[in-house]
């Protein structure tokens, strides 16, 4: 086929990109911006396209579709382009539903855990050498991209996001994929300039669990209990599996699950990822993986990418890295590691960056959020403000909104990295959590040179 992407360099439109240029599919793309990842990974498949910006002489009758990621608008001059000619346009959700209409659909949803819940259980899947496509929203350590689709697989394992699906078609992503296996692992209101209420936001997990199919399994996280909620009140048909937080031991640094006589020792930690694990496990089970299996396979997982991520470590210091930035990541990321490393002075840093993080209504939600650190920082740019068109926003207001007297507001990301460089890093973690990179520092390179020093 010959497939034309409007906005190729999204995280995820670009993964699907390489995915259908790698089984043999005529690949186009457009897009007024691609940054790092996506920009070298397109570059050597050689997709990446050779001028920015949108130009209606790529839409040609002698395509075969197009897929429209989020980042185009309503008013794209190529979609236009393709509307008049009639070609197929397919979004990224619906174009995953197509070729996997005929395969077994699990799909991982919730505010927070998805990516890392279908994280492990492709981890777990592969691990035992069963054969299966996927979608997930993270770089996964073992696999080339973070789509794939077989004509061979039976099974495909999709991360279900609550986001919109298109500039044409406002619903949810999640409502496309019609699960046969489901899981919700929490509920806490995000993306406030799409859902303007908590109402709204969790009614979309409720026609999500109408969208389950017939004879299908839901399985849901009954320590949250909205969850617990919209489980109880969905159709009556499907197999309800609550989980929760497994039993646990934590010894020098290292969790270890307890299961009967067993000490399964982990690379994660945290009681939102033992929940996420437990979860990954009821979805396996639906998959004929036993727990002895899943257990056995599930001790080399390390993680995903920017999800509690160890980035650096010396023997005085250790950083992680976390794509935290909701009110409920942000409480139980630095809960988590501050319980796994209590003898050490935890250093929280997290960068306001979303719509809803930047919104002076939405800010109030983060009080107490933090308090787990012993040290704690917000950054903010006031021009991400400007560029989302969104009210501004001071630090007085930041400070009201965390209610921590000692909280520190930075602006300036040479200003926030400074004084990091500046701070005695004996016996201590640092947690950076964004959904951005503080702009544009390299993370990584940061976290290295200060172990180096």
């Amino acid at each position: 086929m010959r497939i034309h992407f409007i906005a190729i360099g999204g995280s995820a439109m670009h993964n699907l990109a390489l995915a259908l240029h790698e089984n043999g599919h005529a690949i186009s793309g457009s897009d007024d911006q691609i940054f790092e990842p996506s920009k070298s990974r397109l570059q050597r498949a050689g997709l990446l396209p050779n001028s920015m910006g949108w130009d209606v002489n790529r839409i040609t009758e002698d395509l075969d579709a197009v897929i429209l990621g989020m980042h185009a608008r309503e008013d794209n001059p190529e979609l236009k382009k393709a509307q008049e000619l009639g070609v197929k346009i397919y979004s990224y959700p619906e174009f995953l539903y197509e070729h996997s209409k005929e395969k077994i659909r699990v799909v991982i949803a919730g505010s927070h855990g998805k990516t890392t819940i279908t994280s492990m259980v492709m981890h777990v899947l592969k691990y035992w050498e069963r054969d299966f496509d996927y979608m997930v929203g993270a770089q996964l350590e073992g696999f080339n991209t973070m789509v794939r689709l077989s004509d061979s697989a039976r099974v495909m394992v999709l991360e279900g996001d609550e986001y919109l699906t298109s500039p044409i078609d406002r619903k949810p992503k999640f409502l496309w994929y019609k699960p046969h296996v489901a899981l919700i692992s929490g509920i806490a209101w995000d993306h406030i300039n799409v859902f303007p209420t908590f109402e709204n936001y969790v009614d979309q997990f409720k026609q999500f669990t109408e969208t389950i199919s017939e004879s299908g399994s839901l399985i849901y996280c009954a320590v949250d209990s909205e969850v617990k909620r919209v489980a109880e009140e969905a159709p009556d048909k499907l197999k309800k599996v609550a989980y929760s937080t497994p039993a646990h031991q934590i010894e020098s640094g290292q969790t270890f699950l307890t299961v009967e006589d067993q000490k399964i020792p982990l690379a994660v930690f945290g009681q939102h990822n033992l929940q996420n694990l437990n979860g990954a496990r009821l979805v396996c089970n639906e998959l004929n993986i036993s727990d002895q299996q899943f257990y056995e396979a599930i001790q080399e997982f390390g993680g995903a990418a920017k999800r509690l991520e160890e980035i650096a470590k010396n023997d005085k210091t250790i950083v992680f890295k976390d794509f935290a930035h909701s009110p409920s990541k942000l409480r139980a990321t630095t809960t988590a590691v501050k319980a796994q490393y209590p003898t050490r002075e935890l250093v929280a840093v997290m960068e306001l960056h979303t719509f809803s993080s930047l919104n002076a209504e939405f800010l109030a939600l983060y009080k107490g959020s933090m308090q787990a650190a012993d040290t704690a920082m917000v950054y903010y740019n006031p021009e991400t403000i400007a560029h989302k068109r969104l009210d501004p926003i001071s630090k007085e207001q930041v400070l009201e909104a965390f209610d921590r007297e000692d909280l520190m507001v930075r602006t300036d990301s040479d200003q926030l990295t400074n004084y990091l460089k500046g701070l005695d890093w004996d016996n201590k973690v640092l947690l950076l959590m964004t959904s951005g990179n503080f702009d544009g520092v390299s993370l990584n390179d940061f976290a290295q040179s200060l172990i180096e020093e």
